[in-house]
């Protein structure tokens, strides 16, 4: 469980009021509602609407399978554009006005940035460490600070190598086992006019991702302040390797992946795989005529690390003002974990892999036909979701260290490497985060 506690958030004790402008937004207070005494459940017979908002296509068709069974407390579902799209700014202007919803979508990296801002309902006040034992130990803790629980997991990405293997066939290869695979199997694919798959430079959080499969864990609380390691050895490692596959032209870097340049690169048979997510399996069914092309395979490993990783994830996080808290858990815990929830959440919202431990979906039992047959849910994502690094944790300014990492990774077409681009994102971090009001050290090796 994460060491965090707001205290370790704010820094040696700043005031919430002078460190709390996350994505332009004022603080809702600089009281937490968590310091209140706790809500009462609805008495007897009482009837309320709980609201929630999220950006999941259909969330209402789930939240009729719990209607009908739950006359006493409704769910209305109200879309909201993505987080950074839009969404977190309507929350975060909600949470300021005094109001929002009960419930909202929240990813799992920007827990730390509601907490910041006094968002979230500590739901272990209202009993949540009662359902610890159904989710993934692993995202269970991604939402656990100290004693605290901050919202419910929704769902996740654990990742695999969606792959074309007519493609790779042409050159003599199979799914590769490991990155140093993957880069071979590229070089060949790249004499036949083919890239193995996008590097966008604009989004560092594949970067990340494939950084925490090698074992880094960029950021940690120890007491009041921040630790930060970047320059690690598993996430150089994995900078050079990217550097060296970008300069071997086997990835290509016009484009990131699901994109309309790598649809059309893709329906063309140009583009020849894709290290992804769960839920990108409903993304590249959109590719033209790819139908029976594509398989899964586990991601390439490195020589030491973890099997597989994670890109995305959401929560269900009860928001600060919800006269309701108690109720508001109860319904996000049986949507992500009864199997109606969870078969609801896929048939209407398809959402990423379910964060419950034993239940992944009925749907996602079955051989699928746009992937050749392959029951690839049971034989790569399942034991992908069981082989992540539990040690990477979020921190609190995570999007706007995305930003400063992509504005870097941008100067590589003019000759500037990932590895240089990464040394000095971790110091603009630093500082960002003194900007913040917050305590922040290098980690020593």
């Amino acid at each position: 469980m994460t060491e965090l506690t707001r205290r370790s958030l704010l820094g040696l004790g700043a005031a919430a009021a002078t460190t709390a402008l996350l994505s332009a937004c004022s603080t809702p207070g600089t009281s937490s509602v968590n310091s209140a005494p706790t809500l009462q459940p609805i008495a007897h017979g009482e009837k309320i609407t709980l609201t929630y908002w999220a950006w999941l296509k259909d969330l209402q068709k789930v939240a009729d399978v719990w209607n009908a069974s739950h006359p006493d407390v409704q769910v209305e579902a109200v879309w909201i554009p993505g987080g950074n799209s839009g969404g977190y700014q309507k929350l975060y202007s909600a949470l300021a006005a005094g109001g929002g919803p009960d419930l909202a979508q929240i990813e799992l990296r920007s827990v730390p940035e509601f907490m910041l801002v006094n968002g979230l309902v500590d739901l272990a006040r209202y009993g949540a460490g009662d359902y610890a034992d159904r989710y993934d130990p692993t995202l269970w803790s991604q939402v656990s600070y100290v004693d605290g629980v901050y919202a419910i997991p929704q769902d996740s990405g654990p990742m695999a190598l969606y792959y074309r293997p007519d493609l790779f066939q042409r050159v003599g290869a199979g799914a590769p086992a490991t990155w140093d695979d993957w880069a071979a199997t590229g070089r060949e694919l790249k004499k036949a006019g083919i890239f193995i798959d996008a590097f966008n430079y604009s989004d560092p959080s594949w970067f990340a991702a494939l950084a925490g499969q090698a074992g880094a864990s960029w950021l940690r609380v120890d007491g009041d302040r921040w630790l930060i390691d970047m320059t690690d050895d598993a996430t150089l490692q994995t900078a050079r390797f990217f550097d060296a596959a970008i300069d071997d032209g086997i990835l290509q870097t016009g484009y990131g992946d699901f994109s309309t340049g790598w649809f059309a690169a893709a329906a063309k048979g140009t583009i020849a795989g894709c290290a992804s997510a769960s839920w990108g399996d409903a993304l590249l069914q959109g590719v033209s005529g790819g139908e029976g092309k594509w398989r899964v395979a586990p991601l390439p490993r490195w020589g030491s690390g973890f099997g597989s990783s994670a890109l995305g994830g959401s929560t269900a996080a009860v928001l600060a003002n919800s006269k309701h808290p108690k109720e508001a858990m109860e319904f996000a815990v049986w949507m992500t974990t009864s199997p109606e929830g969870i078969d609801a959440m896929i048939e209407h919202s398809g959402i990423g892999w379910s964060p419950d431990d034993d239940y992944i979906g009925a749907e996602r039992t079955k051989p699928s036909k746009w992937f050749g047959g392959q029951n690839y849910n049971e034989e790569v994502f399942l034991p992908a979701s069981k082989e992540q690094n539990p040690d990477w944790s979020w921190w609190p300014i995570t999007q706007q260290s995305f930003n400063i990492l992509a504005d870097g990774f941008r100067k590589k077409p003019g000759g500037q490497s990932l590895v240089d681009s990464i040394a000095q994102s971790e110091t603009a971090i630093m500082n960002a985060f003194r900007q913040k009001g917050l305590t922040i050290e290098k980690a020593r090796s």
